[in-house]
Formats: structure tokens, C-alpha cells, sequence
């Protein structure tokens, strides 16, 4: 993924960035069809049902909002992480994409 390319919000940039520092180039994937510009849905290919939903509309400038999605929805969380920092969501997204 070439992170400069997508056009997305420059704090989105800083996070997947992060995300391939940590992880790898080929470990994190992008949901296409997400087209809002302050908002992804990253998934692994081992998992791809196992998504995270990531927005930084509606926060504090340099946070963000996480919604957690598991393949069956109505385990799905919405709504409860908002306003987290990059460590936040970093360690949430380590829990819920990457053990």
C-alpha cells in the first residue's frame, strides 16, 4: 500500500503508516469502497472478516474514533472509542487485527 497516494486525512496517513512500520507492507489491507475522506476500514488478509472501522471526523484534532467489526454483527462494537490517541488505537487495533 502506498500510504502518500490514498487520499485520505494526514492523520489516517500517520496511523497506516504506523501500522506498515509495525506490522509490514503487505499486512494491513484497505476496505476500496470506503470513500470518505477521514475514514478507513482496515482488515488483515488472515482475517478479513475481522475489520476495523477508523475516523477522525467528530474528534479532537490527532485522534480518533474506532469501530470494531467481527463477522458476526451483532457483536460488533460502535460507537464506544472515541476521541483516542495513536497509542489508543494502536493498541486496540494490536488486540483486534493482530493476535
Amino acid at each position: 500500500m502506498n500510504v502518500w497516494a490514498i487520499d485520505k486525512d494526514a492523520s489516517l496517513k500517520v496511523l497506516l503508516i504506523e501500522l506498515v512500520h509495525r506490522y509490514g507492507e503487505n499486512t494491513i489491507l484497505l476496505n476500496e469502497l470506503e470513500q470518505h475522506k477521514q475514514a478507513i476500514e482496515i482488515f488483515t488478509p488472515e482475517h478479513p472478516k475481522l475489520r476495523a472501522y477508523i475516523y477522525t471526523f467528530g474528534q479532537s484534532v490527532g485522534h480518533y474514533g474506532i469501530d470494531l467489526k467481527y463477522p458476526i454483527v451483532t457483536h460488533n462494537i460502535v460507537g464506544e472509542n472515541e476521541d483516542q490517541s495513536l497509542a489508543q488505537i494502536m493498541s486496540i487495533l494490536e488486540s483486534h487485527l493482530f493476535s
